[in-house]
């Protein structure tokens, strides 16, 4: 039997949408005629030879078009999809599809009903099969499969990619992988309280869906942790960035009239892990945002397990630490909490010795020593994922990974600390974004990074204080000898120096003076304010004291500021602190550059 395209097949889909979400959809062969990349999709024109019509392919696909196993003018059978309205053109249709196989590469030119018999590309048919109604088919189903199965077919299961805001009825199939806690709240309405849930399919795919108050209360009890449901009647709408958890276009809202009906034993799954890796090396640009991130590394080492007492209410709760390496030769310490931590904290240190690979999906990224990632509740952990990523890892420290040099990726960055310290790859400005934003911290301080020139230091300057050398605070001469501490309450022989200086600094977009405390000026000037007083006390022709403060200028840094309003002579003025020195990482500020030409180029 000779087959191209199937002769009137977008004709026999068009015909057939109206069937209800059980019927099956028939199976077509349509040629790919102008595809094309969408976002993170791909859409074509399904041509039949005598008609077209658009059609647009999962993300899940998109592997099968960069392998060239789906081409431009080739083959496709469509398996599985929907029939929906364009926006706004009511009139004009196009097919969601869900599920296809390529049956033949590229053709020389695009299929035309004159020339269709002609030279239309053979194919052989799946299977001999007798033609049979819908109906037939399903009531056959039915009466093959078991009893809890029979329920199931009674619908049809859309995948969680095939749905948008302008689909009709449909039904999912989903696993809880994570429950909220009921919140309320209280606005201009009025009252209320509101959870969500996130909802992962049989694919990987996962949505967030939430209900407010009556739908809330109907089903909090219902949704219980890692149990699979059917539902239907939700709605979707573009998610909100702000606050979404998971990795999807849309969100989910389930109103009172939604239906949400347990699965049965036979109707159970689990749900395939779907991870989007980032780099080691390119952890910087996510440290303290809202985006959870997956990683996937050779694990160096595994401490212990140590139980760490929680702020808000003193539970004493299990902590343990890993550390990751990959292929851009850096490092990170990732941080397992609770289960994981006892669970498979204790397997990763059984095995330790082997360097196994693991892959972590969910990971809040942190500033603990520069960068750090840590476990939340619905990260999950895969030990030797069988991957193409996993495997690459793997291959490359057997060959020459367990050899080579790591560095810690947050070596070249900020520590946390309670000041406003971040990574110095985030909050990224330009000096004259704050010269020319006068009233920028008067409410409360604001923390910048700046990559800046120290232009200038004033040698007169009174440039340290002398400090006790127990609690570092400012100390007086005694009436006898020595130096008191008003804070310690006692009397030492000896005080140390401590920097408090004024530096200059500038960049492309102008100057300005930054205040400079003991640890960060230390980095600066290169020595401590004891080695620099004893510069400026040493005589000579050649001024050693002027000679460090000449090497110091015109030197680059990363710097972490804090912008205030300070009082002076009645007058606000801004003050502008140091609260982080460090060296500039030239691969890390390319990797900066290039992700700004993208956004721009993005937002063009």
């Amino acid at each position: 039997m000779e087959n191209s395209v199937t002769q009137d097949g977008i004709a026999t889909v068009l015909s057939n949408q109206s069937l209800d979400s059980s019927s099956v959809r028939p199976e077509i062969v349509v040629q790919v005629v102008d595809l094309k990349p969408v976002g993170n999709r791909y859409t074509f024109n399904a041509n039949d030879g005598n008609m077209k019509m658009k059609a647009m392919l999962p993300a899940t696909l998109t592997c099968e078009i960069i392998s060239g196993k789906i081409q431009n003018l080739g083959l496709v059978r469509l398996l599985d999809y929907t029939v929906n309205d364009i926006p706004g053109k009511s009139e004009e249709k196009y097919m969601l599809i869900t599920k296809c196989e390529a049956v033949a590469s590229a053709l020389d030119s695009e299929i035309k009903a004159e020339i269709k018999a002609s030279t239309g590309i053979t194919l052989k048919p799946k299977q001999e099969f007798v033609a049979k109604s819908a109906s037939q088919i399903i009531n056959e189903q039915r009466g093959n499969a078991a009893p809890a199965a029979r329920m199931a077919m009674t619908r049809r299961v859309h995948p969680l990619v095939s749905l948008n805001p302008y689909q009709g009825s449909w039904t999912i199939r989903v696993r809880v992988t994570n429950k909220g806690v009921m919140r309320t709240y209280n606005n201009a309405r009025g009252e209320g309280c509101v959870f969500n849930v996130e909802l992962t399919d049989e694919e990987g795919t996962q949505i967030q869906a939430t209900m407010f108050n009556a739908a809330a209360r109907k089903f909090y009890d219902r949704f219980e942790m890692g149990k699979v449901y059917y539902i239907s009647r939700g709605s979707l709408k573009l998610a909100n960035k702000q606050f979404k958890t998971v990795q999807n276009d849309y969100e989910m809202t389930l109103n009172e009239n939604s239906e949400v009906e347990e699965a049965s034993n036979e109707e159970m799954f689990t749900p395939e892990i779907k991870f989007n890796f980032v780099p080691i090396d390119e952890l910087g640009t996510y440290v303290n945002q809202k985006d959870l991130i997956d990683v996937i590394g050779v694990v160096q080492c595994v401490s212990p397990t140590m139980s760490i007492r929680r702020k808000n209410d003193n539970e004493m709760i299990p902590k343990r630490d890993i550390t990751l390496a990959d292929e851009s030769k850096n490092t990170v310490v990732v941080s397992l909490w609770n289960d994981l931590a006892t669970g498979i904290g204790q397997e990763l240190l059984d095995m330790a010795d082997n360097h196994p690979v693991i892959a972590i999906k969910s990971l809040k990224v942190g500033d603990f020593q520069g960068v750090s990632l840590s476990t939340i509740s619905r990260s999950n952990v895969v030990i030797n994922p069988d991957s193409p990523e996993a495997k690459k890892l793997k291959s490359w420290y057997d060959a020459e990974g367990k050899e080579t040099s790591m560095s810690a990726i947050g070596s070249g960055m900020s520590s946390s600390a309670n000041n406003g310290s971040r990574s110095m790859y985030s909050d990224r400005v330009f000096l004259s974004h704050i010269t020319s934003n006068p009233s920028l911290g008067e409410e409360k301080p604001v923390f910048f990074s700046i990559r800046a020139y120290i232009s200038f230091i004033k040698p007169d300057q009174t440039m340290w204080y002398r400090a006790c050398k127990t609690c570092n605070k400012k100390v007086t001469e005694a009436m006898d000898s020595g130096y008191w501490c008003e804070g310690c309450q006692k009397k030492d022989q000896e005080c140390s120096l401590r920097y408090i200086m004024a530096v200059k600094v500038s960049d492309s977009t102008g100057e300005t003076w930054f205040s400079a405390f003991n640890d960060e000026a230390e980095k600066i000037i290169g020595c401590t304010a004891d080695e620099l007083n004893n510069l400026k006390s040493e005589e000579g022709e050649v001024n050693e004291f002027q000679t460090k403060l000449k090497e110091t200028t015109w030197s680059s840094h990363l710097f972490r500021i804090s912008v205030s309003q300070q009082e002076y002579n009645s007058e606000k003025r801004q003050r502008i602190t140091v609260r982080g020195v460090s060296p500039i990482d030239f691969a890390a500020e390319t990797r900066l550059l290039l992700q700004d030409i993208s956004k721009k180029k993005t937002s063009q």
